[in-house]
């Protein structure tokens, strides 16, 4: 595999994102996070997704911080500032699973409270499933688990061959597409930052073809027994979906339905924000969560 590293040049002066890096090895590539706030705080591990990186979370990490806990918030291989791997058949959804689960098992994350969104979701959700004894809660925004036997949005389709034809594939745009803030230049360039050319970009291009789209597609058997783990999962669950999101608008009333955990949780709908929630109401969300947790502690 050759891999690729972006240089710390391209991160220098980001707007709200001063945050010391730490980088995870993963099995010979290595991951970086965000790790913030008190080594013995609780944590909140922060997922995100396609083709965004921790950037997401700028807003979200200071008061969750602020409010005692440990938040962790990595960015995926072939994002942010960890290892970027230049062919797009060396990603695959079960490499992403592995490299997340290795990321987890190396900083013995426990009692975790995950946040999960768009591609974080596909993967922190099988990262939990697969590893319960370490999983204390769970809030899922705008995001789920294909398995391939649901017909995908429409939208969606039309963003997969975008992805797979397109000469032009502008990132920060992409997300700028995708928020309902209109975001400041600055911002759609610390989006863009990780990827210096193309040839960066492979990670970003490959993850809408590895949503499970066809009932025999290579991560539709491992997706439906996480969702057999899902049907019993005790723990709480909380959705906290957008109400502009074109693609997952209305994918939270599934697991609403399904998901024992999520029975008189007090779900979220997330008002005037689109894809990427985090952008348009990272404060919103970061209450959300720390609401969430508190409820539950006291539940317990």
């Amino acid at each position: 595999m050759q891999i690729l590293r972006t240089p710390d040049s391209r991160f220098e002066g980001l707007p709200d994102y001063d945050f010391a890096p730490t980088y995870v090895d993963v099995g010979g590539l290595q991951m970086h996070c965000v790790d913030a706030g008190p080594s013995d705080g609780a944590i909140v591990l922060l997922l995100h997704g396609e083709p965004s990186w921790s950037y997401l979370y700028r807003h979200m990490i200071p008061p969750l911080r602020d409010a005692g806990f440990r938040v962790i918030a990595p960015d995926l291989i072939g994002f942010g500032k960890s290892d970027k791997l230049v062919r797009k058949a060396d990603y695959s959804f079960a490499a992403h699973v592995t490299w997340m689960t290795r990321f987890v098992e190396a900083l013995d994350l426990r009692d975790i409270t995950l946040f999960c969104q768009d591609w974080g979701s596909l993967i922190g959700l099988r990262v939990a499933a697969e590893n319960e004894e370490r999983f204390a809660r769970i809030a899922l925004g705008n995001g789920g688990l294909p398995t391939g036997d649901r017909a995908m949005p429409r939208a969606f389709k039309v963003w997969q061959a975008f992805a797979r034809f397109s000469p032009w594939f502008p990132l920060g745009k992409i997300v700028q597409s995708a928020t309902v803030t209109r975001l400041p230049d600055a911002v759609v360039a610390a989006y863009d930052a990780p990827f210096p050319s193309g040839k960066y970009k492979a990670g970003a291009r490959a993850f809408p073809l590895l949503v499970p789209t066809r009932p025999d597609d290579p991560a539709s058997a491992a997706n439906r027994a996480a969702w057999e783990v899902f049907k019993r999962w005790e723990k709480p669950f909380l959705t906290c979906f957008s109400n502009r999101d074109p693609i997952t608008r209305g994918g939270e009333k599934i697991w609403q339905g399904t998901v024992p955990g999520a029975r008189d949780q007090q779900h979220v709908k997330i008002r005037n924000a689109g894809h990427f929630l985090q952008e348009d109401k990272g404060g919103e969300l970061a209450a959300v969560l720390i609401r969430f947790i508190e409820t539950s502690v006291r539940g317990t």
